[in-house]
């Protein structure tokens, strides 16, 4: 394991502005994943929909090829920003014991949320994949990208779901993570790259200056770029 490469960040009593944008982020990650620039092992696989344009970024400067990892978190009833944990694709799910312990929360409310986010996942997964195949990611590396980790529950349950693929190395990356997070991840895969780890943390949108909703066109259009860039670099022999 490489373990983590990140920039500590020091904040004062109210957190100040660092990206601009989603795009923004993604191009400042990606200056810190330039030793995978041009590597045809890589593909980059981007949490929907917040870490689509982070990962558009990323894969552009990388000039490798972008595609989806579907996540879900398990937002907490009435507290949907906390989350109790996160399911994925492969019926992967993953639960914050912690979380549910403390809140009491019953094992019916529990399968309930997790029936609700696996039908979003279904409608994504036809959305935004058409017919295109899921990506064959055995022996590849893997640069998992989601825009900000907070408690990292959906960033662990995409690990959990792509490590049975065999893939041949994994790296988590996001513009800004709790520092926490990102050492929890340390044991998990084999590279962590986080441009930023304020303390304290906040919250993932506290470090952008926009942070408005990706929306599912947005998605669709960020995928179709990428692909169309990927082709005009095979046709070149890049």
């Amino acid at each position: 394991m490489d373990g983590i490469t990140n920039i500590p960040f020091s904040a004062g009593p109210e957190p100040a502005v660092f990206f601009h944008d989603r795009r923004d982020a993604g191009r400042r990650l990606a200056a810190s994943l330039d030793h995978y620039r041009d590597n045809p092992d890589v593909i980059v696989l981007a949490l929907p929909r917040g870490g689509v344009p982070v990962a558009y970024e990323v894969a552009c400067a990388l000039r490798a090829p972008l595609d989806l990892f579907l996540v879900r978190k398990l937002g907490v009833p009435g507290r949907e920003e906390l989350a109790m944990g996160a399911v994925a694709t492969g019926g992967v799910r993953v639960l914050n014991d912690d979380v549910v312990r403390m809140l009491g929360i019953p094992d019916r409310v529990i399968d309930a949320v997790v029936a609700d986010e696996r039908r979003e996942l279904a409608r994504r997964e036809r959305l935004y994949r058409d017919d295109r195949p899921t990506p064959d990611v055995r022996g590849r590396i893997c640069i998992l990208v989601d825009d900000g980790l907070a408690t990292g529950a959906t960033m662990h349950a995409a690990i959990v779901a792509l490590r049975p693929q065999a893939p041949a190395r994994i790296v988590v990356a996001a513009p800004t993570a709790a520092p926490a997070t990102c050492d929890e991840f340390r044991a998990e895969v084999d590279e962590v790259m986080c441009a930023i780890t304020p303390s304290p943390f906040y919250a993932v949108g506290a470090w952008y200056q926009d942070f408005s909703q990706t929306t599912d066109a947005e998605v669709r259009q960020l995928l179709e770029q990428a692909a169309r860039c990927t082709q005009e670099e095979k046709s070149r022999g890049g």
